[in-house]
């Protein structure tokens, strides 16, 4: 098994990700990151619009997770 359901490892120093956009309203969009799911239906922290995290790209660490609803402005 490779980290966030990946078909292939990173490699060595490399931080594994996988970003699922979702399908209108009935599937919501899912972040992965080193194997940690940042924002999923799961975690209930999902919106209509930009889902979008922001990630230490040294230490890996969550910094911010926000949605932006581009429909209602």
């Amino acid at each position: 098994r490779h980290k966030c359901g990946n078909e292939r490892s990173c490699p060595q120093n490399y931080f594994a990700f996988k970003i699922l956009s979702g399908a209108a309203n009935v599937v919501g969009p899912s972040i992965c990151f080193d194997d940690i799911i940042l924002m999923s239906s799961v975690k209930n922290n999902i919106g209509r619009g930009l889902n979008i995290v922001l990630v230490n790209g040294t230490t890996g660490q969550l910094l911010k997770a926000e949605i932006f609803d581009m429909y209602s402005g």
